[in-house]
C-alpha cells in the first residue's frame, strides 16, 4: 500500500473514529471518566484536517504515521493523547523510509509503538488498557508477515477485539477504573476498544481499495 493510498485509508480511519465518538463515550460512561469518546473524536478530527491540508507532505509512510501521532498528542490532551500519539510518533518512526505500508512494516510498526507505550505509560498486558488490544495485534501481525496486507490485516483487527473483549475478565489498575476495583470486572476498556477499532477500520478501508482496484 503506497504512501497516497495509506494516506487515503488513514483518512478513513479518522472519519470513522470520530463516527466513533458516542459508543466509546458510553465504554468510558461506565469505567472511567467518560472523557475517551470525545477526546478520540477530538483528536482524529484533528487528523483528518491535517491529511486534507497542505501542510502534510510526508516522503513515505513512516513520516506520515509520524505526523499523524505528532497531532492526536497536540490536539487530544489526556493519557489518551500521550499514549495514543505515542503509538503512532514512534510506530512512525520505526519504519522511517518505507515508501509502502506492507504486512512486516506494519508488524514492526505495531511492535515498536508497543515497546514505546509500555516504557511510556508502564502499562503490560492483563492491566486492562489498550496495550492488551495492541499487544494482541502485534503478536498476530508478526505471526502474518508472508501473508498480503490485505489478508493480514482483518485478521490482526479481529485478534485486536478479541484482546479488547478480554479486558472484560481484568481488574483496571490505571486511571480512574483503578478506583472501581472488582467493579471494573465485567466491562471493556475504552481505550482497548478504540485500538481494535482503529485497525478494524484500517482493515475495512485497505479491503475497499483492493477491491476498487480489482
Amino acid at each position: 500500500m503506497d504512501l497516497v493510498t495509506t494516506r487515503s485509508v488513514i483518512r478513513n480511519v479518522a472519519e470513522n473514529m470520530v463516527a466513533s465518538e458516542p459508543e466509546l463515550t458510553r465504554l468510558d460512561q461506565i469505567v472511567g471518566d467518560g472523557d475517551h469518546g470525545l477526546g478520540m473524536q477530538r483528536g482524529f478530527a484533528a487528523v483528518a484536517t491535517l491529511l486534507d491540508g497542505d501542510t502534510c507532505n510526508p516522503q513515505d509512510v513512516g513520516g506520515l504515521l509520524l505526523q499523524v501521532g505528532t497531532r492526536m498528542m497536540s490536539s487530544m490532551g489526556g493519557a489518551s493523547g500521550a499514549i495514543f500519539g505515542t503509538l503512532f510518533r514512534a510506530g512512525g518512526k520505526a519504519i522511517a523510509g518505507e515508501p509502502c505500508l506492507t504486512t512486516p512494516v506494519l508488524s514492526r510498526f505495531l511492535n515498536e509503538g508497543l515497546n514505546a507505550v509500555f516504557a511510556r505509560g508502564g502499562a503490560k498486558p492483563g492491566d486492562k488498557t489498550m496495550v492488551d488490544a495492541l499487544t494482541a495485534a502485534a503478536e498476530k501481525a508478526a505471526s502474518l508477515q508472508d501473508k498480503p496486507l490485505v489478508e493480514a490485516l482483518p485478521e490482526i483487527a479481529a485478534a485486536a477485539h478479541l484482546g479488547a473483549e478480554g479486558t472484560k475478565n481484568m481488574v483496571a489498575v490505571f486511571g480512574r477504573s483503578k478506583t472501581l476495583g472488582e467493579r471494573s470486572l465485567g466491562h471493556v476498556d475504552p481505550g482497548a476498544v478504540s485500538m481494535a477499532l482503529i485497525l478494524q477500520f484500517m482493515a475495512e478501508g485497505v479491503t475497499e481499495k483492493q477491491s476498487a482496484t480489482a
